[in-house]
């Protein structure tokens, strides 16, 4: 009897509204010190608010449902064939219910198991690998893992009503950084010895670090009713510095990690989808050996991503580049390809290794 493998059977991504560039930024917030903006490197993003009025357009279940939806599509699966749905996101309609039952309602996808993560740029992976154990363990056969992320409305306090001047420096950072979307795959149970995920692996390096992101209001830290009179109900901080000094370790540490689970060498690596990874500062890292592991430097393959156009994405980074790379004809049947997300809220890594077999048609991406 053949082994059970998870394979890619198709993919997908939604990214809210038209594309905003930094010249609206700059009217938002002012400009960044040209090191800074060179180092982000990213011309455009795609958020589910008005800039100039804070007011939603879409909502995070919708983003997810759109690219779900393109998934399915893309593998020609029915929703009702899904047993098992998996969504990864860090800023959720509502504390309860999960955000993933919503998309399922979206989706029309009736009974089956469903799961949320919260592990911010990692979860996505993450959730690959756990689809793949228990799709190998033969609980699942049909899987919908998603990743949506709409940060803007934690962004909107920082200009709204504020002239960009009084902008300052480091809150003009995460409005340059971060944008809003969302990517999916589709998982299948075939069987044969080849083909699919192979395996991966995850951890974090956080304990004794501070937070390199923290979203701040909304929770259980503190009293809701100081919460509601405090100056801003959501806020949004980023440690630039520690997280441009510890993500090449957290990279390093997810393609040294993966190899290791997945038994194989740097050398077998064809693309290597990892967000920020052509970023001036993940390249410097790299060139530099800022980091203790050197398997990345031993990857003789395509490393790829495409952040400039998209924005940070968190949860829904790692699958948004996953589907780009697809359609731009990147990803090609028989390649390996080595997925990885990090997350710098409290230095979380993972990664999975997959033997692609997809085929896609390569597409002109906007």
């Amino acid at each position: 009897m053949s082994a059970v493998r998870a394979t890619v059977a198709g993919t997908g991504s939604y990214l809210p509204g038209e594309p905003i560039g930094n010249d609206l930024i700059d009217s938002l917030v002012g400009p960044l010190p040209q090191e800074v903006a060179e180092d982000i490197a990213i011309s455009s993003r795609h958020w589910i608010i008005d800039p100039a009025t804070g007011s939603h357009h879409e909502r995070n279940s919708e983003l997810a449902a759109a690219a779900g939806r393109a998934a399915l599509d893309d593998a020609g699966v029915d929703p009702a064939d899904v047993d098992l749905l998996v969504l990864a996101t860090a800023t959720p309609e509502y504390p309860l219910p999960p955000t993933v039952n919503l998309v399922q309602d979206q989706l029309g996808i009736g009974t089956c198991a469903t799961y949320e993560l919260r592990s911010g740029g990692a979860g996505t992976v993450q959730a690959l690998e756990l689809v793949r154990l228990l799709i190998e363990a033969g609980t699942h056969r049909t899987a919908l893992v998603i990743g949506s992320e709409t940060t803007s409305p934690a962004l909107a306090p920082i200009f709204l009503g504020v002239p960009s001047s009084k902008v300052r420096i480091r809150d003009r950072i995460p409005v340059y950084m971060f944008g809003d979307g969302a990517g999916a795959v589709v998982l299948r149970a075939e069987a044969g010895p080849a083909g699919g995920l192979v395996g991966g692996a995850t951890g974090a390096i956080g304990p004794g670090r501070a937070p390199g992101i923290q979203v701040i209001g909304g929770g259980t830290h503190a009293p809701v009713h100081e919460q509601a009179a405090a100056k801003r109900l959501v806020t949004l901080k980023v440690d630039v510095v520690a997280a441009g000094h510890f993500a090449p370790a957290l990279v390093a540490e997810a393609i040294g990690e993966t190899l290791a689970a997945s038994g194989a060498g740097a050398d077998e690596i064809d693309v290597c989808v990892v967000p920020e990874g052509t970023s001036g500062w993940m390249r410097e890292a790299m060139t530099e050996g800022a980091v203790e592991r050197d398997e990345w430097t031993k990857i003789t393959g395509e490393f790829v991503d495409s952040l400039s156009r998209r924005g940070a994405l968190g949860c829904a980074g790692p699958l948004v580049c996953l589907d780009d790379a697809a359609r731009a004809g990147q990803l090609r049947p028989g390649q390996r390809v080595l997925l990885v997300g990090i997350e710098s809220s409290k230095w979380v890594h993972a990664g999975v290794l997959i033997d692609w077999q997809h085929p896609t048609s390569t597409e002109d991406l906007t």
